[in-house]
């Protein structure tokens, strides 16, 4: 059985860490995953969101209407974009005049587009479709998984390292500072927005990601997508 080989377009290396755990327990197979964005040569395009939509921007100037069909990302067996529903917050304008300018030259839906949460679904539907408007596409194909957490990837991680705080875990979906909890927490339990102290937590994501899906809705609806698009590819 030969590995899985998956794209991924994110935020961030963090980023890319804490959906690289999450795959380890979604899929029953080994896998290769490769950060398409950010990536260390393309410093113009950035990271965060703006890098997302850059990203994006570029893959609907080549005009090939599905990430599937793209030369480029043809070797892959699934193609995974994120990005944080706390997005729904921002504006174009946030990351700039041109970039405002573009979303109204490409009739990019619109920013923000945050719904009061919960339930967290009803921003998360609405950044699926401008996400989806940066790629110049009506819906994902079939080996395409939207990865949207709520409001944070980090809400994934705090749910796994700490499953009984409840303190920590409130509103854990639509609380939009995740990011800042693990940073203030006690010394001995802090966890700092860097590539290495993720990386010592990502076994515990994995083995704990059972419990991220029962109090995470939007991990649980990942899951299923990636899971979906597994049984339909050649073992």
């Amino acid at each position: 059985m030969s590995n899985l080989r998956i794209a991924l377009v994110a935020e961030g290396i963090t980023d890319y860490v804490i959906i690289e755990a999450a795959l380890k327990a979604i899929l029953p197979r080994s896998f290769v995953l490769t950060l398409l964005q950010p990536e260390a040569t393309r410093f113009d395009l950035g990271g965060g969101w703006g890098g997302v939509l850059k990203w994006c921007k570029e893959f609907r100037a080549r005009g090939v209407g599905s990430l599937e069909a793209d030369p480029t990302l043809e070797q892959f067996h699934l193609i995974i974009i994120h990005l944080d529903a706390d997005v729904a917050d921002k504006s174009y304008t946030n990351y700039g005049l041109q970039t405002a300018t573009d979303a109204a030259t490409f009739s990019w839906s619109a920013l923000p587009c945050a719904l009061p949460c919960p339930p967290p679904d009803a921003t998360v539907n609405n950044l699926q479709s401008v996400l989806l408007s940066w790629l110049g596409m009506k819906a994902n194909g079939n080996r395409t998984a939207l990865c949207i957490p709520s409001k944070s990837s980090e809400a994934w991680l705090a749910t796994a390292v700490f499953p009984s705080d409840q303190g920590l875990l409130a509103d854990i979906e639509c609380a939009m500072d995740m990011e800042n909890r693990l940073v203030q927490l006690p010394k001995q339990q802090r966890i700092r927005k860097t590539s290495r102290e993720y990386k010592s937590h990502a076994a515990t994501m994995t083995s704990r990601w059972n419990g991220v899906r029962q109090l995470c809705s939007r991990a649980n609806a990942f899951h299923h997508d990636v899971d979906a698009i597994a049984q339909t590819l050649p073992t």
